[in-house]
């Protein structure tokens, strides 16, 4: 089983945070999050949408991006932005999958994802709309990783008829 690592750089609203930790928590994904945040992390508001998941979750903590690329530098990071070279589904992602986002307001840095190029990777969407719920995007990114392992870990829950 692959192991997914989701990573915010300096997330600004604490109901995303909640929401990527509850989808972390649900399928295993490793949470990584990067300093500053627009948010106390003991926050009521990131509690209540992340809930009675928060325990559930294996979370890294970063003081800086320049920490959080020193301490993963050997590591395939995907950086996930609209301008993106590479569609989500056409990766083929690696025993340890890292899904990088940014901050809500303006996404990761020009100057990072010029560095990293051939790294960037894009969710399609209409053109004139802005982007996808950071929440979402985490979503769909996790869930395309976990489609390709045929959603190997993850019990099937909630059938209502078994085939005869």
């Amino acid at each position: 089983m692959k192991q997914i690592n989701v990573c915010l750089i300096e997330p600004e609203i604490p109901q995303n945070t909640g929401n990527i930790a509850r989808t972390c928590a649900v399928t295993g994904a490793r949470l990584h999050l990067v300093k500053p945040f627009g948010f106390e992390i003991d926050s009521a508001k990131l509690r209540r949408a992340g809930l009675d998941y928060w325990d559930k979750l294996d979370i890294t903590y970063y003081d800086s991006l320049e920490d959080f690329l020193r301490q993963r530098s050997g590591d395939d990071l995907l950086f996930f932005t609209q301008k993106g070279r590479t569609g989500f589904s056409d990766i083929c992602y690696g025993d340890e999958a890292w899904l990088v986002f940014g901050k809500e307001s303006c996404g990761l840095s020009e100057s990072l994802l010029k560095d990293n190029i051939d790294r960037t990777v894009r969710i399609p969407m209409r053109e004139g709309i802005r982007s996808l719920n950071l929440g979402n995007a985490v979503a769909v990114a996790v869930y395309e990783v976990l489609r390709q392992e045929k959603y190997e870990g993850l019990k099937r829950r909630g059938i209502l008829f078994e085939s005869e």
